[in-house]
């Protein structure tokens, strides 16, 4: 706090957080297991080298203020984008209406709604002083998960939370309190990868923090417009999901003068590492385009007024991870010479809202807003309804709150039919930076991997090779090669290599990867096996072709934990980490290509690419960045990544059409079992361009 007098009273909690925080992260196994199976555990390292490497970069080389200031403005840029906020939405009207108003204990209370965008509605109550001289200080009070429903009806978070708006009317504030997307009057969705599978959200860009934040930037604007509210000394605070949303107001608004984030912020280890990720819905996270961890966006508020609150028990928001975050936070804060503007508070309790924690929050917006440090004689209580402080009896038709996710953040226009050559090689190199950036960013510059590791057997008139290599650190996968016993390997001139899906291994592969060298143990053979290893013989035998087989990670033998809520939770965790599963499944498939090349460059090997669903459009993208690739021939491949694999971003700036036209540009496609209306646009392409028909087949 500003004097130190005034931190006193904190002292002895920050302290024993520090030290507890200390032998909790020495105590802990930082290797959390995500099931009990090797594949289980490489993921596991996995995570833990990953995020230890976003956790070393983040806030690190800042050599003095001005560097950090430079760097800050970056920072917010990024932040903004990783929200969905960039470009900025329109300021439109806010067309605010109070539908009802309350005379209370000493104060008002007036059901408020504006839209922060048309058809985007924010309901809230909006408490006051009864009485007031002048102008006064204004808190937004953002509300956790806490929602209210009474029979059928539902009543929105703000009802849970009126005490502290009514605390803050009663001393001297205005205090705006608004529901959240989820679980407010209007329900809207916050589980879309949590809960609803909507993985599509990654491909957009979308997650719903950015509505919240936007919703509070315009909150903010509606406070400035009240005639009783001293525009200059506005706070914000809330708790859990509220004390998320308190952070991203307060790093991208600067109107923010002093903030107190409740239960609402930790690291990356704790989230990714520890497991913290599975007790949290998407409206915590930004899209970690650029890799942030999380006291890179505390580090946004400095220099002004922050407060850092929690309680040392809270199993969503651990201590030693909080802890952290102030101690990162606090490098900044000394760069301003103002650690007195940075705070940690830490109360005994779970992830509850009790009355420690709100009696820090009101001392620390008195002091630095109104200068006041007199004592709290006064709690917070409830004095109202449900019914009372309901906005509206009946919704607004024209409300886009359900379905904003379908909205929020603008996609990539319809791309043009280029006029030349030239002018299409320029927008492909484009679509591929900007892929680069915002949609594989989290590519390994360069991979220290050993030397592949090949295993040969000859069996039935069949040479079986296990070529073992390592896509990245903790990433050890297979190659699967098969060649007729009698084929001269320096004479090979096509190899196809089929990319698996998880169905293709389920239906098929599986029963043959027994018969190939080291995998007999773990893989043991059946009748079903010998019959489809006899088929698989005598297919080969005819064509006389080397195969190659390759399941990327999580797919086959790399397959991890099955449960489904896991699954779910190991996919958000690539997320977190500025990833996509599908993402890093693409840079598998161009590490295979690159260990093929690497032991059939001598014969001048040409490589066919072979994949259905899915695995074809990881393939896809795989072309783009790998060269030497004699054609891809891809069965039912979606349309859009609106169905198909997410990578994070992309339907910001291409879709599966631009993809395939870029592909084709590089290496021939054909694809089967396809709709050509599906794909009009790489046809115009290949017409206007005057490709050859080779280049693109379309077939039913």
């Amino acid at each position: 706090m500003a004097l130190n007098s005034h931190r006193r009273p904190f002292l002895w909690l920050t302290l024993l957080a520090l030290l507890l925080s200390t032998a909790a992260s020495q105590a802990a196994d930082p290797r959390k297991v995500i099931g009990p199976s090797t594949a289980d555990q490489n993921l596991s390292d996995y995570f833990y080298d990953q995020t230890l490497q976003l956790t070393k970069r983040s806030l690190k080389n800042i050599t003095d203020l001005e560097d950090w200031k430079k760097k800050r403005v970056t920072y917010r840029k990024q932040l903004f984008e990783m929200l969905g906020l960039s470009p900025l939405p329109a300021k439109t009207d806010l067309k605010p209406e109070i539908t009802g108003t309350i005379e209370s204990d000493g104060f008002i209370v007036e059901n408020i709604t504006f839209q922060s965008r048309p058809g985007l509605y924010v309901t809230g109550n909006l408490y006051r002083p009864a009485k007031q001289a002048g102008k006064i200080p204004a808190i937004l009070y953002v509300c956790g998960h806490g929602g209210v429903k009474k029979n059928g009806i539902i009543y929105g978070n703000k009802v849970h939370y009126q005490h502290h708006g009514e605390w803050f009317a009663r001393n001297g504030y205005v205090c705006l309190t608004i529901d959240t997307l989820q679980l407010g009057e209007i329900e809207g969705l916050h589980h879309g990868t949590f809960r609803e599978g909507m993985w599509e959200w990654l491909s957009r860009g979308y997650t719903p923090a950015g509505v919240e934040a936007w919703n509070c930037i315009r909150a903010l604007d509606y406070l400035q417009s009240r005639p009783e509210v001293d525009g200059e000394k506005l706070g914000v605070t809330g708790r859990s999901g509220g004390g998320a949303y308190s952070w991203w107001i307060a790093a991208l608004d600067e109107r923010i003068k002093a903030a107190v984030p409740v239960a609402g912020i930790t690291t990356l280890k704790n989230h990714v590492i520890d497991g913290v990720i599975e007790g949290h819905c998407d409206c915590m996270f930004m899209v970690n385009t650029y890799q942030w961890d999380y006291a890179q966006v505390a580090a946004l508020v400095a220099p002004r007024p922050l407060l850092i609150s929690n309680t040392d028990k809270d199993s969503i928001f651990p201590l030693d991870g909080v802890v952290d975050v102030y101690r990162s936070t606090m490098q900044i804060y000394d760069l301003y010479g103002v650690p007195q503007n940075l705070g940690l508070q830490i109360t005994e309790g779970p992830h509850k809202d009790t009355q420690e924690l709100r009696i820090h929050a009101f001392r620390w917006f008195n002091h630095f807003l109104k200068g006041d440090d007199s004592l709290i004689e006064m709690a917070a209580t409830k004095f109202h309804t449900p019914e009372e402080l309901k906005v509206f009896q009946t919704l607004p038709a024209d409300q886009k709150n359900a379905k904003i996710q379908e909205s929020f953040v603008k996609l990539a226009a319809p791309a043009p039919i280029p006029a030349d050559t030239q002018e299409w090689e320029q927008q492909t190199e484009r679509w591929k930076q900007q892929l680069l950036q915002k949609s594989f960013r989290a590519w390994p510059e360069k991979v220290n991997a050993s030397k592949p590791e090949i295993r040969s057997i000859t069996k039935d008139g069949l040479v079986l090779q296990t070529i073992s290599f390592d896509s990245q650190n903790h990433v050890p996968l297979d190659l699967f090669v098969v060649l007729p016993a009698d084929s001269d390997a320096t004479k090979i001139d096509n190899i196809n290599l089929v990319v698996l899906n998880q169905a293709d291994w389920n239906d098929n592969f599986k029963h043959i990867v027994p018969f190939f060298p080291g995998m007999q143990a773990e893989n043991a053979s059946s009748p079903e096996s010998d019959k489809r290893f006899q088929e698989f013989r005598k297919q080969v035998l005819e064509t006389k072709a080397p195969i190659a087989y390759f399941a990327p990670r999580g797919i086959g033998l790399s397959q991890w934990n099955q449960d489904k809520k896991k699954q779910v939770q190991i996919r958000r965790r690539f997320y977190l980490l500025g990833q996509s599963l599908e993402g890093m499944q693409v840079w598998d498939i161009r590490r295979a290509i690159q260990t093929l090349k690497s032991l059939t460059d001598s014969s001048g090997a040409q490589l066919t690419l072979q994949a259905s669903g899915d695995a074809a459009v990881l393939c896809l993208y795989a072309s783009l960045f790998e060269s030497g690739i004699a054609s891809l021939e891809l069965e039912g491949i979606p349309v859009s990544h609106q169905q198909g694999p997410a990578l994070l971003n992309v339907l910001r700036y291409l879709d599966l059409p631009q993809t395939l036209a870029m592909a084709a540009t590089r290496s021939p496609v054909i694809l089967t079992n396809a709709k050509p209306e599906d794909w009009k646009y790489p046809a115009e392409v290949s017409k206007k361009l005057g490709w050859d028909q080779s280049r693109l087949q379309i077939k039913k």
